[in-house]
């Protein structure tokens, strides 16, 4: 009696629970801002051919199928979901939404490193730049745009330029624009956390320019992107992901059940 059953199955309740990681985390960003679903591809693993397709039987003719028993299942990628979230109007002038492909780029102070994020809740700092995440260790927009400290508004327009409103005048000044980045291969950037990417030789280099040109999307100031996870799929995912689960465990229980059977009666 072969064991292969056990280890069959076992890849399968290994994938499954793969599975169920990614599911927890698209449901624990349910709300977390411009958050992309992953999704997992799986794969067959490789085969033990008895008799391949196409062989002659006893009688001299060609066989139509084959004899192969597969030897389980394993994840091949997990893939991120770019399709667009909804939009949450916050009213807020440092709250930017990108409608359309592209990222925002910043510099992360600490490490010296480019970065890229769809999340564009953005702040001020001490010295008047204008950066992602909290004030004080927000990572510095790119390329860098200064607010003046005496600034009573300011007004972002759908193609990037930023704008700022000073005492004494109702004439807006420009003090920079916002630049987005595109990749051949979005799919391809390395997820770092706190809705941060970084390229990889999978994504390709980043082509940076205005909002609105080249197909990049346009910048909606006062919003932000919502999440993509659809929280009614997600939990169908997590149904089906426990019942494969169970099926797999159920395969490795009747397989070890065989296995004592078949000892047993070697013992008679």
């Amino acid at each position: 009696m072969s064991v292969q059953t056990l280890y069959s199955a076992a890849t399968g309740m290994s994938s499954m629970e793969t599975k169920l990681d990614v599911i927890a985390n698209n449901l624990a960003n349910i709300e977390t801002t411009a958050f992309k679903r992953a999704r997992p591809n799986f794969e067959d693993l490789f085969y033990r051919h008895y008799m391949l397709p196409g062989a002659r039987d006893s009688a001299g003719n060609y066989t139509a199928t084959g004899i192969s028993v597969g030897l389980g299942s394993r994840v091949s990628s997990i893939q991120a979901e770019l399709r667009q979230g909804a939009f949450k109007q916050t009213n807020r002038n440092l709250d930017v939404a990108i409608e359309g492909q592209g990222f925002f780029t910043v510099l992360d102070p600490a490490s010296g490193e480019t970065q890229y994020s769809r999340a564009g809740n953005f702040s001020v700092n001490a010295n008047g730049e204008i950066v992602l995440g909290s004030a004080s260790t927000g990572r510095i927009l790119q390329p860098p745009i200064t607010v003046p400290e005496d600034t009573l508004d300011i007004v972002i327009s759908a193609q990037g330029n930023v704008s700022v409103r000073q005492p004494g005048t109702q004439q807006l000044t420009d003090v920079g624009a916002i630049e987005l980045a595109t990749f051949v291969n979005p799919e391809g950037l390395l997820r770092l956390g706190e809705n941060l990417f970084a390229e990889t030789d999978a994504s390709g280099p980043a082509t940076t320019g205005p909002p609105g040109e080249s197909g990049m999307g346009v910048l909606r100031q006062g919003s932000l992107e919502a999440s993509n996870v659809e929280p009614v799929a997600e939990l169908i995912d997590l149904i089906t992901t426990q019942r494969a689960f169970e099926m797999n465990s159920q395969a490795v229980q009747v397989g070890d059940e065989m296995m004592q059977l078949v000892s047993n009666l070697r013992r008679m």
